[in-house]
Protein backbone atom coordinates (compact mmCIF):
# COMPACT_ATOMS: atom_id res chain seq x y z
CA UNK A 1 0.00 0.00 0.00
CA UNK A 2 1.26 3.43 -1.13
CA UNK A 3 2.35 6.04 1.70
CA UNK A 4 -0.42 8.73 0.69
CA UNK A 5 -3.01 5.80 0.49
CA UNK A 6 -2.11 5.11 4.36
CA UNK A 7 -2.29 8.16 5.29
CA UNK A 8 -5.50 9.00 3.65
CA UNK A 9 -7.17 5.78 5.49
CA UNK A 10 -5.93 7.53 8.46
CA UNK A 11 -7.35 10.41 8.03
CA UNK A 12 -10.45 8.59 7.10
CA UNK A 13 -10.52 6.27 9.98
CA UNK A 14 -9.79 9.27 12.70
CA UNK A 15 -13.30 11.13 11.08
CA UNK A 16 -15.21 7.47 11.89
CA UNK A 17 -15.21 5.94 8.76
CA UNK A 18 -14.95 1.89 9.97
CA UNK A 19 -14.58 0.89 6.45
CA UNK A 20 -11.04 2.34 6.51
CA UNK A 21 -10.09 1.19 10.13
CA UNK A 22 -11.04 -2.45 8.57
CA UNK A 23 -9.09 -2.03 5.57
CA UNK A 24 -6.05 -0.49 7.96
CA UNK A 25 -6.06 -3.51 9.49
CA UNK A 26 -6.44 -6.07 7.03
CA UNK A 27 -3.48 -4.40 5.45
CA UNK A 28 -1.54 -4.65 8.36
CA UNK A 29 -2.39 -8.13 9.84
CA UNK A 30 0.80 -9.37 8.93
CA UNK A 31 2.36 -6.83 11.64
CA UNK A 32 0.14 -7.25 14.11
CA UNK A 33 0.86 -10.68 13.93
CA UNK A 34 4.78 -10.35 13.90
CA UNK A 35 4.19 -8.75 17.60
CA UNK A 36 2.32 -10.50 19.38
CA UNK A 37 3.74 -13.85 17.99
CA UNK A 38 6.88 -12.51 20.58
CA UNK A 39 4.06 -13.08 23.37
CA UNK A 40 3.24 -16.66 22.48
CA UNK A 41 3.84 -18.81 25.15
CA UNK A 42 2.31 -16.57 27.88
CA UNK A 43 -0.70 -18.37 29.37
CA UNK A 44 -2.93 -16.17 26.96
CA UNK A 45 -4.53 -17.98 23.47
CA UNK A 46 -3.79 -16.51 20.07
CA UNK A 47 -6.82 -15.07 18.89
CA UNK A 48 -6.75 -13.23 22.60
CA UNK A 49 -3.42 -11.90 21.31
CA UNK A 50 -4.19 -11.08 18.33
CA UNK A 51 -7.23 -8.91 19.66
CA UNK A 52 -5.44 -6.77 22.17
CA UNK A 53 -3.15 -6.39 19.62
CA UNK A 54 -5.81 -5.11 16.90
CA UNK A 55 -6.96 -2.96 20.42
CA UNK A 56 -3.16 -1.28 20.31
CA UNK A 57 -3.35 -0.53 16.08
CA UNK A 58 -6.54 1.31 16.75
CA UNK A 59 -5.09 3.47 19.53
CA UNK A 60 -2.20 4.07 17.12
CA UNK A 61 -4.65 5.19 14.68
CA UNK A 62 -6.48 7.47 16.47
CA UNK A 63 -3.70 8.81 18.21
CA UNK A 64 -1.00 9.18 14.77
CA UNK A 65 -0.26 12.20 13.43
CA UNK A 66 2.33 12.99 10.42
CA UNK A 67 3.73 15.89 12.40
CA UNK A 68 5.48 12.58 14.14
CA UNK A 69 8.05 12.37 11.59
CA UNK A 70 7.79 8.58 11.42
CA UNK A 71 6.15 5.84 9.27
CA UNK A 72 2.92 5.02 10.78
CA UNK A 73 4.38 1.04 10.81
CA UNK A 74 7.23 2.51 12.89
CA UNK A 75 4.78 4.33 15.18
CA UNK A 76 1.89 1.33 15.81
CA UNK A 77 4.80 -1.02 16.86
CA UNK A 78 5.05 -0.60 20.63
CA UNK A 79 1.37 0.81 20.89
CA UNK A 80 0.75 -2.69 19.41
CA UNK A 81 3.08 -4.26 21.58
CA UNK A 82 1.92 -2.16 24.67
CA UNK A 83 -1.33 -3.08 24.45
CA UNK A 84 -0.44 -6.69 25.21
CA UNK A 85 2.12 -5.73 27.78
CA UNK A 86 -0.31 -3.69 29.75
CA UNK A 87 -3.24 -6.52 29.67
CA UNK A 88 -0.64 -9.24 30.47
CA UNK A 89 0.84 -7.39 33.53
CA UNK A 90 -3.02 -6.48 35.08
CA UNK A 91 -4.45 -9.21 33.75
CA UNK A 92 -2.91 -12.04 31.53
CA UNK A 93 -0.30 -13.95 34.16
CA UNK A 94 -3.79 -14.63 36.65
CA UNK A 95 -4.96 -16.45 33.63
CA UNK A 96 -3.28 -19.89 32.79
CA UNK A 97 -4.40 -21.49 29.60
CA UNK A 98 -5.57 -24.86 29.78
CA UNK A 99 -3.09 -26.46 27.08
CA UNK A 100 -0.55 -24.70 30.01
CA UNK A 101 -1.85 -26.52 32.98
CA UNK A 102 -1.87 -29.87 31.09
CA UNK A 103 1.66 -29.56 30.24
CA UNK A 104 2.62 -28.69 33.26
CA UNK A 105 1.11 -31.61 34.56
CA UNK A 106 3.01 -33.73 32.45
CA UNK A 107 6.45 -31.63 33.58
CA UNK A 108 5.41 -32.00 37.34
CA UNK A 109 5.42 -36.23 36.44
CA UNK A 110 8.47 -36.33 34.67
CA UNK A 111 10.29 -34.10 37.38
CA UNK A 112 9.22 -36.66 39.95
CA UNK A 113 10.22 -39.49 38.08
CA UNK A 114 13.60 -38.18 37.30
CA UNK A 115 14.52 -37.27 40.71
CA UNK A 116 13.22 -40.79 42.11
CA UNK A 117 15.57 -42.54 38.85
CA UNK A 118 19.05 -40.09 39.19
CA UNK A 119 18.53 -39.12 42.64
CA UNK A 120 18.19 -35.01 41.68
CA UNK A 121 16.04 -32.70 39.64
CA UNK A 122 16.10 -32.63 35.85
CA UNK A 123 17.59 -29.51 34.30
CA UNK A 124 15.37 -27.48 32.45
CA UNK A 125 17.43 -28.18 29.30
CA UNK A 126 16.82 -31.87 30.10
CA UNK A 127 12.90 -31.21 30.31
CA UNK A 128 13.18 -29.07 27.22
CA UNK A 129 14.53 -32.23 25.53
CA UNK A 130 12.34 -34.13 26.80
CA UNK A 131 9.03 -33.03 25.63
CA UNK A 132 10.78 -31.09 22.61
CA UNK A 133 10.47 -27.35 23.68
CA UNK A 134 13.09 -24.50 24.39
CA UNK A 135 14.03 -23.86 27.77
CA UNK A 136 12.04 -20.25 28.09
CA UNK A 137 8.75 -22.44 27.46
CA UNK A 138 10.20 -24.90 30.55
CA UNK A 139 10.71 -21.86 32.59
CA UNK A 140 7.56 -19.82 31.89
CA UNK A 141 5.49 -23.17 32.32
CA UNK A 142 7.41 -23.76 35.62
CA UNK A 143 7.10 -20.17 37.01
CA UNK A 144 3.55 -19.96 36.15
CA UNK A 145 2.16 -22.78 37.81
CA UNK A 146 4.06 -22.72 40.67
CA UNK A 147 5.94 -25.74 40.42
CA UNK A 148 7.50 -26.99 43.89
CA UNK A 149 10.67 -26.91 41.63
CA UNK A 150 11.20 -23.40 41.02
CA UNK A 151 13.48 -22.01 38.08
CA UNK A 152 14.69 -19.71 41.14
CA UNK A 153 15.81 -22.72 43.88
CA UNK A 154 19.69 -23.65 43.34
CA UNK A 155 20.58 -26.49 42.52
CA UNK A 156 23.46 -27.94 44.26
CA UNK A 157 24.73 -30.31 41.28
CA UNK A 158 25.12 -27.12 38.72
CA UNK A 159 27.57 -25.12 41.29
CA UNK A 160 24.71 -23.65 42.82
CA UNK A 161 23.34 -22.03 39.93
CA UNK A 162 19.40 -21.69 39.58
CA UNK A 163 17.35 -23.07 36.35
CA UNK A 164 17.02 -19.14 35.49
CA UNK A 165 20.63 -18.96 35.03
CA UNK A 166 20.82 -21.19 32.58
CA UNK A 167 18.47 -19.89 30.17
CA UNK A 168 20.01 -18.38 27.27
CA UNK A 169 20.26 -14.31 27.59
CA UNK A 170 18.56 -12.23 25.15
CA UNK A 171 17.37 -8.84 25.06
CA UNK A 172 13.73 -8.65 26.21
CA UNK A 173 10.94 -7.83 24.76
CA UNK A 174 10.37 -4.87 26.57
CA UNK A 175 13.73 -3.52 26.07
CA UNK A 176 13.70 -3.50 22.53
CA UNK A 177 10.26 -2.17 22.44
CA UNK A 178 10.98 0.64 24.93
CA UNK A 179 14.11 1.37 22.74
CA UNK A 180 11.99 1.52 19.36
CA UNK A 181 9.63 4.17 21.42
CA UNK A 182 12.80 5.98 22.64
CA UNK A 183 14.20 6.27 19.48
CA UNK A 184 10.65 7.69 18.66
CA UNK A 185 10.39 10.28 20.59
CA UNK A 186 13.50 11.43 20.37
CA UNK A 187 13.21 11.95 16.44
CA UNK A 188 9.76 13.92 16.98
CA UNK A 189 11.83 16.66 19.33
CA UNK A 190 12.90 19.61 17.32
CA UNK A 191 16.33 20.24 16.37
CA UNK A 192 17.96 22.17 19.34
CA UNK A 193 15.78 19.58 21.82
CA UNK A 194 17.97 16.85 19.84
CA UNK A 195 21.00 18.19 20.64
CA UNK A 196 20.41 19.00 24.14
CA UNK A 197 19.56 15.08 24.67
CA UNK A 198 22.61 14.01 22.72
CA UNK A 199 24.90 16.32 24.45
CA UNK A 200 23.66 15.34 27.71
CA UNK A 201 22.70 11.62 27.87
CA UNK A 202 24.46 10.36 24.60
CA UNK A 203 27.76 12.53 25.35
CA UNK A 204 27.80 12.99 29.13
CA UNK A 205 28.22 16.26 29.03
CA UNK A 206 27.08 18.82 31.92
CA UNK A 207 24.48 20.96 31.89
CA UNK A 208 27.26 23.73 31.95
CA UNK A 209 29.02 22.21 28.74
CA UNK A 210 25.78 22.24 26.97
CA UNK A 211 25.32 25.64 27.53
CA UNK A 212 28.67 26.52 26.06
CA UNK A 213 27.53 25.08 22.97
CA UNK A 214 24.35 26.25 22.38
CA UNK A 215 26.02 29.65 23.70
CA UNK A 216 22.85 29.75 26.57
CA UNK A 217 23.05 29.90 29.86
CA UNK A 218 23.26 26.58 32.40
CA UNK A 219 19.87 27.47 33.97
CA UNK A 220 18.08 27.67 29.96
CA UNK A 221 19.61 24.26 29.68
CA UNK A 222 17.76 22.87 32.96
CA UNK A 223 14.44 24.52 31.92
CA UNK A 224 14.49 23.32 28.81
CA UNK A 225 15.90 19.52 29.80
CA UNK A 226 13.21 19.35 32.22
CA UNK A 227 10.26 20.44 29.21
CA UNK A 228 12.13 18.02 27.27
CA UNK A 229 11.81 15.16 29.94
CA UNK A 230 8.52 15.54 30.86
CA UNK A 231 6.96 15.66 26.99
CA UNK A 232 8.67 11.93 26.68
CA UNK A 233 7.39 11.22 29.81
CA UNK A 234 3.75 11.84 28.36
CA UNK A 235 5.10 9.83 25.22
CA UNK A 236 5.66 6.78 26.55
CA UNK A 237 2.24 7.05 28.84
CA UNK A 238 0.52 7.67 26.03
CA UNK A 239 2.34 5.18 23.34
CA UNK A 240 1.54 1.91 25.84
CA UNK A 241 -2.02 2.82 25.87
CA UNK A 242 -2.04 4.50 29.51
Amino acid sequence: MELEEVYALIDRSQQGDESAKTRLIEENSPLIKSVIRRFKNKGVEYEDLYQLGCIGFLKAIRNFSRAFNVRFSTYAVPMIAGEVKRFLRDDGYIKVSRSTKALAGKIAYFSERYKNEHNQSPSVETIAAEFSIDAQEVAFVMDSCKFPVSIYDKNDDENGKSLVDKLTTKETIDDNVDKMLLKQLIASLNEREKKIVVLRYFRDKTQSEVARVLNVSQVQVSRLESKILEKMREGFEVDVGK
